[in-house]
């Protein structure tokens, strides 16, 4: 088997950051996420990356998450070892061994969990996820566009406690897991979405890890030569700057094991004058400029601070922070019809039709 990269505990720090970026503002904080595996990595050694490819077609693939309130996640730190719970769990349930580790989604916390599972097992780790972004439900994944199902599943918190849920469809999996993570207190690590080789093949979105990794070492190279950081991802991306300004206003709520709101913005630079709203359930999904829509999810939403481009999450948006907008396409899998209707803006009920966003440059 062709080994695509060997990832040390240092290398979780650029993959942290461009997991940030991915994550469209959701996904949790990747910091979290990035100690736990830097723990596990130097504990257990280096973390084995392999392209979907190179999977036997009855290989057996996990993807392992966290699940809730980005807001909570940043509250309520996990134990540790709750995720290879989860993964023996499952293993146990399915009564064969696991071949390889899988993202769940390339953004945010999720972007670097599954590292902690991979160092722990000394399994490798596909190159590659089920969203090619951050999105706030179980169901939202490329897997389930395939037929994948995401049971049997395994959920752990932080106190010890497990749960094993069969459903008849990924919708119900979403429902009942997020009343049980509620339950848990906000957030809960687990493992899903079992699948052959052969499925992963098809149903996964190739190469986000390499993508997280290359993010933060184009924003660490950038910042160290004085360079433009928010040009250097802008140019890694193929993204377009839609907005640059300032947050004149912010509101939030959690509902349901969800962090909802909406940010507010007025231009600066060349923007002044202009408006920019933002509205998120976890991740940024739809972004109207002085009351137009211009950018709706699936496509990306991204926000770097305009000094340093450093990706900023939802839950740490505030007041007075001058940040650049960017905005870039989704993977092809999500501007199908069927990907439009399991994550297209009228699903998070917006009375708005999806457009594909276009780069003007």
């Amino acid at each position: 088997m062709h080994i695509k990269r060997i990832v040390h505990a240092a290398d979780m720090e650029d993959i942290a950051v461009g997991g940030a970026i991915m994550g469209t503002g959701g996904g949790g904080d990747p910091y979290v996420g990035k100690l736990m595996a830097q723990q596990a990595i130097l504990k257990y050694g280096p973390v084995k990356i392999i392209d979907v490819t190179e999977l036997p077609d009855d290989a057996l693939v996990v993807p392992v998450c966290m699940m809730g309130a980005p807001t909570v996640m940043t509250e309520k730190l996990p134990q540790g070892d709750e995720l290879m719970n989860a993964f023996r769990a499952l293993e146990q349930l399915l009564g064969r061994k696991i071949d390889a580790v899988l993202c769940g989604e390339a953004g945010g916390v999720n972007s670097t969990t599954p590292f902690v599972v991979a160092a722990a097992s000394g399994l490798p780790l596909v190159d590659g996820d089920g969203m090619g972004r951050a999105y706030p439900e179980l169901q939202m994944v490329t897997f389930t566009l395939h037929g994948v199902s995401a049971t049997p599943m395994v959920l752990c918190d932080d106190k010890g406690n497990s749960l094993v849920l069969n459903t008849v469809s990924n919708a119900w999996t979403e429902r009942l897991a997020r009343a049980a993570t509620v339950e848990m207190g906000g957030s809960a690590l687990l493992a899903f979405y079992a699948m052959d080789g052969a499925t992963a093949k098809k149903a996964v979105v190739r190469g986000t890890l390499s993508l997280c990794a290359d993010l933060g070492r184009a924003l660490r190279e950038a910042r160290a030569a004085h360079e433009d950081p928010v040009q250097a991802i802008k140019a890694k991306l193929g993204a377009e700057e839609i907005f640059t300004g300032r947050i004149k206003d912010i509101e939030r709520r959690t509902e349901g094991g969800f962090a909802h709101g909406t940010a507010r913005f007025e231009g600066v630079d060349g923007w002044r004058g202009q408006t920019l709203r933002l509205d998120f359930q976890n991740e940024f999904l739809m972004a109207e400029r002085d009351g137009k829509v211009i950018v709706t999810t699936p496509d990306l939403i991204t926000l770097l601070e305009a000094e340093s481009g450093n990706p900023v999450t939802a839950d740490s948006l505030r007041y007075g922070l001058r940040l650049v907008a960017l905005a870039f396409e989704a993977s092809s899998a999500w501007r199908s019809p069927e990907g439009i209707a399991l994550v297209g803006p009228r699903y998070f009920g917006y009375d708005v039709d999806y457009t594909p966003f276009v780069p003007s440059s």
